[in-house]
């Protein structure tokens, strides 16, 4: 197993809650992880994020981890959820409600509420 793949591995097993985006929670520095974060960050998620900017094995590792081309990449306790397209229709279905009610991650329903109906 590579570091990078043993890292990732690691990342996501001790959060509940992991973010591979570009940049950070505070200061996202594309659009489709900016989304991402900001739904999490406005529904009051507790997640780790990790900047894949700051390491081109992380970057690529978690391309390769998850068979999946794009970043960001959500993951929930351990699972791969989706990228930016993904978790945006899942918050707007209530899907993403769902997944972390069945997994026990702690989340503002109001605030879930609130995206839905500004987008409704």
């Amino acid at each position: 197993m590579t570091d990078a793949k043993q890292k990732i591995e690691d990342t996501v097993k001790a959060n509940d809650v992991v973010l591979y985006m570009k940049g950070t929670k505070s200061m996202p520095q594309c659009g489709f992880s900016s989304r991402v974060a900001g739904v999490l960050n406005y529904m009051g998620i507790d997640f780790k994020d990790v900047n894949v900017l700051e390491d081109e094995t992380i970057r690529q590792g978690i391309k390769d981890f998850s068979d999946w081309p794009t970043i960001p990449q959500l993951y929930v306790k351990g699972e791969f959820v989706g990228g930016c397209d993904i978790i945006t229709e899942m918050t707007l279905s209530g899907e993403l409600d769902q997944l972390f009610e069945e997994n026990g991650v702690t989340y503002d329903k109001d605030a879930a509420d609130k995206i839905r109906q500004a987008n409704a």
